[in-house]
């Protein structure tokens, strides 16, 4: 067993796509051309964090043409009225929802559908961005010859939960979905982070366009991977967009796994059993053979820890945490797994989690 856990890290640590080095972000930077873009933000219930978001969207400094558009998803806490009129700005106020769809892709579709320019940018209503960033993300576009570029940004990590839990969020979608994997043309892995995407509307066309993803509750992962059936992809970290969304309690990031983690399983009970397995593996047999073994069952467990360890570092440099987190990885993995456990089990009871005052994912 130690020998096992030791080989398990040595591969996730050389050869799993490097996806402990917390990389690449994207740079600030100017593109060739300046195309006309649409921005499309789905917006439920967002009254605290709109009127900043919306403030940077309308001040980006972009040479070429750009209109924000708020698609106001049946709000009731006067979401759309903390806006400012301005010249570049259109709000859509939907009252109802079909059946089918969920809500933010049935907010964005109707976006879609209400505006014509040839790259659309997607952002969520909790991210600021820094004034260069449109910019940034077409030159990226340009220059990767991507047909979707989107980014992890940098999340709310201020209140003790998420100190905690925020980097290990991180840190978990990097390696379920490598980031060097997901930019390789050749590798099947694809995902997207949704707080930003920009996407070529030729390409959405290409692969279905909203509409076909319109019940997927992971509705970045599920873009992602239609939009790389037939063209690049591009995934990276964000120094110029930040989510103002804050958790202040653990019950809140609970509540946020539990949405989608058994989704993520396909509502498998079998995948789940291999997931849970799988953690306690990496997380919890280094530590209780490292604690409990003896002679070189002991050496190689303490080898498995140090590489999980280490691997966790340039996350938590990027968070700007004490390096001593670290040691607390396997904690930090348990609320993880019982978070997960806890999804599913909302499912088989048939009451799914809630958000935005709609249930999601019951069985």
């Amino acid at each position: 067993m130690g020998i096992l856990v030791l080989l398990i890290w040595l591969y996730l640590f050389l050869a799993h796509g490097r996806f402990w080095l917390s990389r690449p972000e994207l740079p600030a930077a100017l593109p060739a051309e300046f195309p006309d873009v649409d921005v499309i933000v789905p917006a439920r219930d967002e009254a605290a964090t709109i009127g900043p978001v919306m403030a940077s969207l309308l001040a980006q400094d972009y040479r070429g043409r750009f209109r924000v558009t708020l698609v106001d998803d049946a709000s009731t806490d006067g979401t759309a009225a903390q806006l400012t009129p301005a010249a570049n700005l259109n709000v859509i106020r939907l009252q109802t929802k079909p059946a089918e769809w969920s809500g933010k892709l049935w907010a964005l579709h109707q976006g879609v559908m209400a505006v014509d320019a040839p790259l659309l940018l997607f952002s969520d209503a909790d991210i600021v961005h820094d004034s260069r960033h449109l910019a940034s993300l077409v030159a990226k576009l340009e220059q990767s010859r991507a047909d979707m570029v989107s980014e992890m940004v940098r999340l709310n990590c201020t209140s003790w939960a998420e100190r905690a839990l925020v980097p290990a969020f991180v840190y978990f979608f990097q390696m379920l979905y490598p980031f060097a994997r997901v930019n390789n043309p050749r590798s099947p892995v694809a995902a997207a982070a949704g707080g930003t995407v920009l996407i070529r509307r030729e390409a959405l066309q290409r692969s279905g366009g909203i509409e076909g993803i319109r019940n997927s509750l992971i509705d970045d992962v599920a873009l992602a991977r239609a939009v790389k059936k037939s063209g690049a992809i591009f995934l990276g970290h964000s120094g110029l967009a930040v989510s103002i969304r804050r958790y202040e309690h653990f019950a809140d990031i609970w509540h946020m796994i539990a949405r989608t983690a058994f989704t993520q399983l396909r509502h498998s009970t079998g995948l789940l059993a291999l997931t849970l397995l799988g953690m306690v593996l990496l997380w919890w047999i280094p530590v209780l053979l490292a604690l409990l073994g003896h002679g070189w069952q002991s050496i190689l467990a303490l080898g498995a820890f140090a590489l999980s360890a280490v691997s966790y570092l340039p996350t938590l440099t990027r968070y700007r945490r004490n390096y001593l987190w670290a040691a607390a990885l396997p904690l930090i993995a348990l609320f993880y797994m019982a978070a997960t456990l806890g999804s599913a089990v909302n499912y088989w009871r048939g009451r799914g989690a809630r958000w935005k005052s709609r249930a999601y994912g019951t069985g």
